[in-house]
């Protein structure tokens, strides 16, 4: 009767690997949409509650629902990944974004740039490099 049993049992997604790499490597992941995001495998993972979480994939990794005790450990160490390793990566990348120049100016002094390395002789006798100089700021 035992052996039924064991038979009648669902298989379930081993989250354990999962779980390591993002604890060991959390930069391999990244966070948007509500959904964390494996870069490597391109697995993406939402979690709908504290023990439930939806599995989406390229291959067939997502046939198999994850168990509600391995989801609560995954759900945990991704709490954890947020605070830890993710907000303040995305608070250093909004403050990092104030110090950027605006994009006309980036464009500026591409457009600068790649007259001055110009050859001489393709270089437009019109175009006066100390004038781009002074509309950039330099």
């Amino acid at each position: 009767m035992k052996h039924q049993q064991e038979e009648c049992q669902m298989a379930y997604l081993e989250l354990s690997p999962a779980i390591a790499a993002l604890r060991a490597r959390p930069e391999e992941f990244e966070f948007s949409n509500d959904t964390l995001h494996h870069l490597g495998s391109r697995h993406r993972f939402r979690f709908l509650n504290e023990d439930s979480v939806e599995i989406h994939a390229d291959c067939g990794c997502a046939i198999l629902k994850a168990s509600q005790e391995q989801t609560k450990v995954f759900h945990a160490a991704y709490r954890e990944w947020h605070a830890s390793y993710w907000q303040p990566v995305e608070i250093n990348r909004e403050f990092a974004s104030h110090f950027e120049p605006a994009l006309w100016r980036r464009a500026a002094i591409w457009l600068l740039r790649r007259l001055l390395t110009m050859p001489r002789a393709a270089k437009s006798s019109s175009v006066r490099p100390d004038l781009l100089l002074m509309m950039t700021g330099h």
